[in-house]
């Protein structure tokens, strides 16, 4: 009989249901998106039922279309949006509140406030990231805060804490298990990535009950075995990684240097550096990157808000296409060198800037300007930021990244990565197997149920599609990066 891994890849606008062979071969793919909510501005809300919908949805999706049993599933792997983050009652399961998306923007003051009183250093040097409210601790402190009684019940200890991965793990094993992977805890600002515990220092000065959190496994892990009445069989669940944590586990990049670009709703560049828990001097992130065996490996990371989601923006907000795949020839219509500049800080600025006041713009407008130009500008943007983390990871490791490895929705077109590897002047690789998120939370339950020997196995599995050669001139390189960084400036507060 044949065997596959699921892996479960739930994101901001879709979630996603990806078969794989034993080759790490895509057998078959289900997904389906679900609604955004926006009730004040800078807030963003997904409902949490819609997420677990979705979910179970399309895993039986794509068991049906593959035509398998799910006897012939051998195990599964998630993989979610990070820093999304929820509560729910312990007995019930029921979420008491709308999940607050990583987007979100709504603990700004909370954060100001937070690093006025100078408690920058001691997030930063615990946890490897910056005071901002993209990550889950400020989301988990107004939803104890505004939510009626959830602070006395949660120090009752009738409540759970999750971002999107222990929401679902809850769910698949019926409430059974109530745990996470380092790579998710680590974007908490709760957790101590140098220890690898929650830390009391944090959950203090954050004023978190430590009777919401998960336990914090291994990414390659036993995660428990899913309920059989959903899915048909009871399945083990073996690997857990954030998105671009999977992402980067799934491109192969093993070894101290290697680094991948992710272009999905936002953008986000990871570097592995090894069992270094490298600082940056630029505001970038230290993550874990992954955690096997007791043993994380770290990573750099640069995350920008929001990519893919201009594409969408321009499709959905202003119509200027249908379809997201026509963005590749419009912009193949303009000419070199074009004047406008798009600005895309809907949710604010990431990194290396973190202005979360910062709002979106479209500059150097002129006469001439069309829906070709503009269009243009959107993906050159998503190029642009990437150029930024670029320019801070080479300061901060003192080396560039000799080549980038690609993947996300994003990277088919073929335009965007002829300007990306023309901006960054290095070489872009796109692989075989596109669905590298999925893949790699594929991997991770794979090595723990041992399809997969170590990472030197999966290392020969992975295979280049194509690779995008700069050819831009330095000069014009640099002539066009600058007038990024000038309409950067514009939008800043």
């Amino acid at each position: 009989m044949a065997s596959y891994l699921l892996a479960i890849d739930q994101g901001t606008t879709s979630s996603r249901a990806v078969l794989f062979d034993r080759e790490a071969n895509v057998v078959d793919i289900a997904q389906r998106e679900f609604t955004q909510h926006f009730p004040h501005d800078g807030w963003i809300e997904h409902a949490p039922e819609d997420i677990w919908d979705t979910v179970l949805a399309t895993c039986r999706d794509v068991i049906e279309r593959a035509g398998i049993e799910a006897s012939e599933v051998v195990g599964i792997g998630i993989t979610n949006q990070r820093e999304t983050t929820l509560i729910w009652d312990r007995s019930t399961g029921e979420p008491l509140y709308p999940a607050i998306v990583w987007q979100d923007r709504r603990t700004a003051e909370l954060c100001q406030q937070l690093r006025d009183a100078g408690h920058g250093a001691l997030v930063q040097e615990r946890t490897g990231l910056l005071i901002d409210p993209y990550f889950s601790a400020t989301k988990l402190v107004w939803l104890l805060e505004n939510v009626e009684g959830a602070r006395e019940r949660a120090e009752r200890g009738e409540l759970a804490f999750g971002t999107v991965d222990s929401f679902l793990l809850w769910r698949l094993t019926d409430g059974k298990v109530h745990a996470t992977d380092a790579t998710n805890a680590s974007r908490t600002a709760l957790f101590n990535i140098h220890s690898q515990q929650w830390d009391p220092a944090l959950l203090e000065l954050f004023d978190i009950p430590d009777t919401l959190l998960p336990e914090v496994k291994d990414s390659s892990d036993d995660f428990g075995i899913t309920e059989p009445s959903l899915l048909g069989e009871a399945i083990p669940i073996a690997g857990i990684a954030g998105d671009q944590q999977a992402a980067l586990f799934g491109q192969a990049c093993f070894e101290p240097g290697m680094g991948k670009s992710t272009y999905g709703t936002g953008c986000f560049m990871i570097l592995n550096t090894g069992d270094k828990a490298a600082v940056s001097r630029n505001r970038l992130l230290t993550t874990v990157a992954y955690r096997l065996n007791g043993k994380p490996t770290y990573a750099m990371e640069g995350s920008i808000f929001v990519a893919g989601a201009t594409v969408q923006w321009l499709r959905d907000g202003l119509k200027l296409f249908s379809e997201a795949s026509e963005t590749e020839a419009l912009a193949q219509q303009t000419r070199s060198g074009h004047s406008v500049y798009m600005v895309p800080a809907f949710t604010g600025l990431g990194a290396p800037h973190w202005d979360p006041q910062a709002r979106g713009a479209i500059f150097g407008l002129t006469r001439d300007t069309g829906i070709a130009e503009i269009v243009a500008a959107g993906l050159q943007a998503v190029c642009y930021q990437t150029r930024d983390l670029q320019v801070c990871m080479s300061d901060d490791m003192a080396a560039a990244t000799a080549t980038l490895r690609v993947d996300g929705g994003m990277v088919i077109n073929n335009w965007l990565m002829q300007f990306l590897a023309d901006m960054l002047g290095v070489p872009v690789d796109r692989p075989n197997v596109l669905e590298t998120t999925a893949l790699g939370a594929a991997y991770l339950a794979g090595l723990r149920l041992g399809w997969y020997r170590d990472l030197d196995e999966i290392s020969q599995l992975w295979r280049c599609e194509r690779t995008f050669e700069p050819r831009m001139k330095a000069d014009e390189r640099e002539r066009l990066y600058r007038g990024w960084l000038d309409a950067v400036e514009r939008v800043k507060c």
